[in-house]
């Protein structure tokens, strides 16, 4: 009884861990100081997510979404183009969908000199 107890546990534990993918780049990095904004913003993910969407805020504007385009099939690798604001902080964040429906999200944020 107590292995088909741990085999449901490892299988029910194993299913939401493959289904998350976590952020292994960011490009800009998270953090990061800049000279210039970037034209593109780049993510790229251990698994492949779909995006929903990527919200752009500068301390200066209002929240703006950024266009994802076609970009709307599971994939490892997004590029969305930027929208300049100038110089200051800006903050990145997105949404999307695991290989197994749930929702995933995270943010990252960089400064304008």
């Amino acid at each position: 009884m107590t292995r088909l107890i741990m085999s449901l546990l490892f299988f029910a534990l194993g299913t939401v861990v493959f289904g998350h993918s976590k952020v292994n780049l960011t490009v800009p990095e998270n953090e990061a100081i800049l000279s210039a904004a970037p034209e593109i913003v780049e993510l790229r993910f251990a698994n492949k997510i779909r995006m929903i969407k990527i919200e752009m805020t500068h301390l200066e504007h209002p929240t703006v979404q950024l266009d994802l385009g076609d970009q709307k099939s599971f994939a490892t690798e997004f590029e969305v183009p930027m929208i300049q604001m100038g110089g200051g902080e800006y903050v990145i964040q997105w949404r999307g969908l695991g290989i197994d429906g749930h929702v995933m999200n995270g943010e990252f944020m960089f400064v304008v000199e």
